[in-house]
């Protein structure tokens, strides 16, 4: 997700600055305000918007894919690569919590 937050901006500043800016408010506040809850141990009370955990693969997948294609667009091709392996790993490890998460349960081992 730090890949994401970084290299969005970075892809996207030669165009815009406006939305560079805006595209890390929309990537960090995404993760912020739509949680599952019991997810990472958050309960309901903390939560601006509880959410499926549907939803929050999706925003984690979202976060994937805008680090994979802003990294291809902005940096060497060697980064690009780090940060494809990158997220290819984590999506293998994020496996166990989104099972859990669609299987609504309120914690992952």
């Amino acid at each position: 997700m730090l890949v994401a937050w970084v290299a969005t901006p970075w892809a996207l500043a030669p165009h815009s600055l406006l939305l560079a800016v805006g595209s890390v408010i929309v990537l960090v506040t995404a993760l912020a305000v739509f949680v599952t809850p019991g997810d990472n141990g958050m309960e309901r009370e903390r939560i601006l918007v509880p959410v499926p955990g549907a939803v929050t693969i999706c925003v984690v997948l979202i976060h994937f894919v805008a680090a994979i294609v802003s990294s291809w667009a902005a940096w060497p091709t060697w980064a690009a690569v780090v940060v494809t392996a990158l997220a290819a790993t984590s999506l293998v490890a994020e496996q166990p919590r989104w099972r859990s998460l669609l299987a609504g349960q309120s914690s992952y081992d």
